[in-house]
């Protein structure tokens, strides 16, 4: 027995190490086990769609976990990881993502970003509608606060990539989608952006409708500034067609005789009724300002700066909106310009020569009515005379040599009386004034032609 024991006792050592031998080919075989179950497993699920999915094996055993969108692709999903080679037993811990009632996805735009919210199908939804955002809205941050449910309309897709276009016209809104119903609200980033919706919201899918579509135009601005130094009257905004255009700049060139008209008018839709008839005597309140700006916002028309002297600020406040259609308002905020100094009569001759270079006084053909076009003219001839009040000025009037003499004669003292009135009008003393009409037989052209003719019709101011 003693040697018996003792032998034992020698024996036992040497067993240990293969023991942990035996213990670390168990685990290591058991681990390769498990790997490749885990890869088979992952593999088998390669094109079924789920979300937070989760493998764990333990042996042959299998946990399974994941979010599903149906109950259909849960059970396959489940059966394809029953299926794999080697799993004797799995553990379904999959669910379904909850069902949304009613179904809800929005995007909405501010300043800075554009937060897509409520809801979408599938996790590839989500990302190509985020990525849609991106590319669309170019450096506009996009958040993305979707979560995933069930319950989406047919075609939610193509009907949300297309109302996530639109947010790309606004500059601030949201768009949201009820089931199948769309609701729009928010300010177009321009003229036109409202229209440009709406044609858009024609192409949604098949069962979707509009329940709401408050989308606003941004103001219809149109803008004109009077600029003394660089002598330019400079025209920004929009029109609303290429005709309009053409008209207010040719009533422009009437109506401002010395400044370069410097056009940057763009057509645009969008414009109130009414439009070009409240523009074009506004552009004539305009043209009587030495500096000012004329700013029209849908139907409200604010003119500011100075006038060349007193009694011209008070026509011009009074006056502005007389002929405006209705509905349309108006502001007037006009100063004076500091009066000019005063110059002797060689100067004041000078002066008075140089502007009616520049332009002419106009009338109704035929008749002593003054057209409004001259009125901007007619200020800087009453601004020079008041700069010298003791100089006596002949009024000239003439014509060219169609008609008769004597009706030619009478025409050229009407005219030329007419602009003595509107001086007097405007403050200056009647006595400083002679009107003279001359009729034809001053020419400063040949009469054959209308150019000819167009030179001769003419005031001029000699200063005695």
């Amino acid at each position: 027995m003693h040697g018996l024991f003792k032998w034992s006792s020698k024996w036992w050592p040497g067993v240990i190490p293969l023991v942990v031998l035996w213990g670390i080919a168990a685990w290591t075989s058991t681990a390769t086990v498990e790997a490749d179950i885990a890869a088979r497993s992952n593999a088998a699920l390669k094109d079924t769609v789920l979300d937070k999915r989760r493998i764990s094996v333990d042996g042959r055993d299998v946990t399974f976990a994941a979010n599903a969108f149906s109950e259909d692709g849960r059970l396959s999903a489940v059966a394809s990881v029953e299926a794999v080679p080697g799993v004797r037993l799995v553990n379904d811990e999959t669910r379904l993502v909850p069902e949304a009632k009613p179904y809800v996805w929005s995007a909405e735009r501010d300043v800075v970003r554009v937060t897509l919210g409520g809801n979408a199908p599938l996790p590839s939804s989500k990302s190509k509608l985020t990525e849609a955002a991106k590319a669309s809205l170019g450096g506009v941050e996009v958040v993305d606060q979707m979560a995933l449910a069930r319950g989406a309309p047919q075609r939610f897709d193509p009907a949300a990539l297309l109302l996530l276009d639109q947010i790309g016209k606004l500059k601030e809104g949201k768009v949201t989608l009820t089931d199948n119903k769309v609701a729009l609200a928010g300010m177009a980033r321009e003229l036109g952006g409202r229209e440009a919706v709406a044609a858009a919201l024609k192409n949604l899918p098949e069962g979707y409708s509009i329940t709401a579509n408050d989308i606003k135009a941004p103001p219809y601005v149109f803008q004109a500034y009077k600029d003394p130094v660089a002598v330019t009257l400079t025209l920004t905004g929009y029109v609303p067609d290429n005709n309009v255009h053409a008209a207010l700049v040719a009533a422009a060139g009437r109506k401002f005789f010395s400044e370069k008209v410097v056009d940057n008018l763009k057509a645009s839709i969008g414009a109130p009724s009414g439009f070009a008839a409240a523009v074009v005597p506004a552009l004539g309140a305009l043209s009587r300002l030495s500096t000012g700006t004329l700013v029209v916002s849908d139907r409200e028309v604010k003119l500011s700066g100075d006038a060349l002297y007193d009694a011209a600020a008070g026509q011009i406040r009074d006056g502005l909106g007389k002929d405006f259609p209705q509905g349309w308002q108006y502001k007037a905020e006009v100063t004076v310009k500091p009066a000019a100094a005063p110059v002797d009569p060689t100067v004041c001759q000078q002066l008075f020569s140089e502007i009616l270079s520049k332009g002419k006084i106009r009338f109704e053909t035929g008749k002593a009515d003054i057209v409004p076009d001259s009125a901007g003219l007619l200020d800087r001839l009453i601004e020079t005379a008041m700069r010298c009040p003791n100089a006596t000025i002949e009024v000239a009037g003439h014509t060219d040599s169609d008609g008769e003499e004597a009706a030619n004669q009478a025409l050229s003292e009407r005219r030329a009386q007419a602009v003595v009135d509107y001086l007097v009008r405007a403050g200056l003393p009647a006595n400083r004034f002679t009107p003279i009409g001359y009729g034809s037989t001053q020419p400063l052209a040949g009469n054959e032609n209308e150019d000819g003719k167009a030179q001769n019709r003419r005031i001029e101011f000699v200063v005695k």
